[in-house]
C-alpha cells in the first residue's frame, strides 16, 4: 500500500515514478560522452551476491547538510566527472536467466535524470522542515533502488532546516561496496572549501616508532612475547568462532525494549535521525583517559543504552532508581552488536580521486569483503561513569587480539561457494537477528569540505535493510561528532530520546573528567 503524500510535497509522478529505460549495452558515443573508465563484464563477489538477496536488502544512505541552496546542474556537470567514471556507478546488475546465481556488473549509459530526484516542496505548508526531511528519508527506506539502472541515486531537497539551508541524501545500494569505501569515493568527489583544489584531509592513527636495535636478552624477551600473543589470539579466535557458530544455532540475545521483531523484509523501514555533539569533548576524555576515540564513543553507547533501558522497564511498573546497586535493569543482560569489519586494505580519497580524475582502472580496496565480529555490551548503570568507558576499552582491546573477522569472512564464503546463496543469507540474518545492535564509527574531514561546490555543515551515514530495530554510527567531521541512529520505530518509537540519552552519558562522562582533573 502506498504511503500518503507529505505536506508540502508536490505529486512529480512523470519524474519520480514513469522512468525512461536504460540501455544495457552502452554505444561508442556514450563512451565518449562521458569519457568513462570501461571494463569487461564482472561477476559480483560472492559477499555481494549476499546483499541481493531480498532477505539482506541493504542500502546505505548518506545525508549530507548544505549552507547554500543545491543547484542541480552543478552537480551534474561534477557527477559526469567523477562518480560516473567510477565503473560500479556506471553498471547494471544483470542476473543470467538460466543460471541465477551467476549475476555479473555490466556496464550501461547513464541518465543522470533518472538519478537525481529533485521534490518540489512548498516550504509555506511545512509545519517543521526538519520532519519533513526526516519523514522524507523515512519513507525513502520503505523503497528499494530500481534494479533497471545502475543502483545508486541523489535526492536534492532545497528546504531550510535548524543546521541547513538544504539536504542532499545519496543512496546507494550495498553490494556496491562497503562503508567505508563508500564513504570514501563520496570524499573523493569533494573538495575543502578553503581550497578547491585540495582533497579532504582524513586523520590516520599514529604509529609508535619501532626501536632501532635490541640486545639478546631483550631480543628474546621480545620474541617470547610475541609467540605467547600469537597463543593468546588463537585462543580468543577458538572461543569467539564458536560463541558465532552458536548464535548462528540458537544464542540468542536477552529480550529487551530495543530487540528487533521477527524479521520480515518487508517491514524493513527505519527512522534515521541524528545529534550533532563536540568533537573536542570526546577528544579530551580520550586524552585524559588515554584511551581511543573508538573507546569513547562505545563507552558513550553502554551508557546512553543503559539508561534508556532503565528507563523503559520502568514503564508499567515501579521506578526503582538509577543508581549502580538500585536500578530496573534485569541481571545478567546480553547484548551484542554484529560489527562488519572491512578486511579489504582501502583505497584512500586521493587513490580513488585520481581513478575519477584519470580514468583509470585501479580497484584496490573496492567492494564487499569483510567478517562479523559480535561485540558485547555491558548493559548496567555506573556510578562513576569514567567506568563505561573503562569497559568499554577492555572489551575492545580483548576484540583486538583475535581473528574473529577474517574465520566468519572464510565461513560466509565456504557457505555460498558449497550450499548457496540462500544458506549463506539465512545465517546472516540469523546473526543479526540473534544480536541487539550494528554500531560503526567512522572518521571524517578535518576541515570543511564542498560537495559540487555546495559547502557541507554536516553529513550524517547510515543504513537500512538491516534486520537489527537499532543501528547506530558515529561519524567526525571537522569538530563534530555526529550521532546517527536508524530504527525501526515500532520498537524504539522514540529515537530522539535515545540521542538524549548518548548526549547526556557524554556529559556525565566529561564532568566526571573534569573532577578527577582537580
Amino acid at each position: 500500500m502506498e504511503s500518503p503524500p507529505m505536506p508540502g510535497l508536490r505529486n512529480r509522478s512523470e519524474k519520480l515514478v514513469s522512468l525512461k529505460p536504460i540501455e544495457t549495452k552502452r554505444p561508442e558515443a556514450a563512451i565518449e560522452e562521458y569519457d568513462m573508465v570501461t571494463v569487461e563484464d564482472e561477476p559480483l563477489s560472492p559477499m555481494a551476491r549476499l546483499f541481493h538477496d531480498p532477505g539482506f536488502n541493504v542500502h546505505s544512505v548518506a545525508v549530507m547538510a548544505g549552507n547554500t541552496r543545491i543547484s542541480p546542474q552543478p552537480i551534474k556537470d561534477k557527477l559526469v566527472q567523477t562518480l560516473l567514471k567510477h565503473p560500479r556507478f556506471t553498471s547494471l546488475m544483470v542476473v543470467d536467466e538460466d543460471n541465477l546465481a551467476d549475476m555479473k556488473w555490466v556496464q550501461t549509459k547513464v541518465d543522470l535524470d533518472q538519478h537525481i530526484i529533485i521534490p518540489e516542496v512548498d516550504e509555506s505548508r511545512l509545519a517543521s522542515p526538519d520532519k519533513f526531511v526526516e519523514d522524507y528519508i523515512y519513507n525513502l527506506s520503505k523503497t528499494n533502488l530500481d534494479k533497471s539502472k545502475p543502483l545508486w541515486d541523489l535526492h536534492i531537497i532545497n528546504v531550510k532546516t535548524r543546521d541547513a539551508e538544504s539536504v542532499a541524501v545519496f543512496r546507494v545500494h550495498h553490494s556496491l561496496g562497503d562503508g567505508t569505501s563508500l564513504i570514501s569515493l563520496l570524499l573523493a568527489c569533494t573538495r575543502q572549501t578553503a581550497d578547491d583544489l585540495k582533497l579532504p584531509t582524513i586523520p590516520t592513527k599514529k604509529r609508535r616508532p619501532t626501536p632501532s636495535g635490541y640486545s639478546k636478552k631483550e631480543g628474546l624477551f621480545k620474541l617470547l612475547g610475541a609467540f605467547w600473543l600469537f597463543i593468546v589470539m588463537l585462543f580468543n579466535t577458538a572461543v569467539d568462532v564458536f560463541m558465532f557458530i552458536i548464535t548462528t544455532i540458537f544464542l540468542k540475545d536477552s529480550k529487551t525494549p530495543i530487540s528487533a521483531r521477527p524479521y520480515n523484509s518487508e517491514t524493513k523501514a527505519r527512522r534515521i535521525v541524528h545529534r550533532i555533539i563536540s568533537l573536542d569533548d570526546l577528544k579530551f576524555v580520550k586524552n585524559a583517559m588515554d584511551v581511543t576515540i573508538n573507546d569513547v564513543a562505545l563507552g558513550i553507547t553502554q551508557a546512553g543504552l543503559s539508561k534508556y533501558l532503565n528507563r523503559k522497564y520502568a514503564v508499567g511498573g515501579k521506578d526503582k532508581g538509577g543508581t549502580e546497586k538500585i536500578n530496573n535493569l534485569p541481571k545478567g543482560i546480553r547484548l551484542r552488536s554484529c560489527l562488519v569489519i572491512n578486511l579489504r586494505q582501502s583505497a584512500g580519497i586521493e587513490d580513488l580521486a585520481d581513478m575519477m580524475e584519470n580514468g583509470s582502472k585501479g580497484k584496490r580496496g573496492w567492494g564487499n569483503w569483510f567478517g562479523y565480529v559480535l561485540l558485547p555490551f555491558k548493559i548496567a548503570l555506573r556510578d562513576d561513569p569514567l567506568n563505561y568507558v573503562k569497559e568499554a576499552k577492555a572489551t575492545v582491546d580483548r576484540k583486538k587480539r583475535s581473528f574473529e573477522a577474517l574465520f566468519t569472512l572464510i565461513m560466509v564464503e565456504l557457505l555460498i561457494k558449497f550450499l548457496g546463496i540462500k544458506v549463506a543469507t539465512a545465517v546472516t540474518i540469523k546473526v543479526f537477528s540473534n544480536s541487539t545492535i550494528c554500531f560503526s564509527n567512522l572518521v571524517g574531514p578535518q576541515e570543511e569540505i564542498g560537495f559540487c561546490g555546495n559547502p557541507i555543515t554536516y553529513f550524517a551515514p547510515s543504513a537500512y535493510g538491516q534486520p537489527s530495530a537499532c543501528m547506530i554510527h558515529f561519524q567526525s567531521y571537522t569538530d563534530k561528532m555526529i550521532l546517527v541512529v536508524s530504527v525501526d520505530e515500532t520498537v524504539i518509537p522514540d529515537p530522539q530520546q535515545l540521542l538524549d540519552d548518548f548526549e547526556d552519558s557524554l556529559n556525565l562522562i566529561k564532568d566526571a573528567v573534569v573532577k578527577n582533573l582537580k
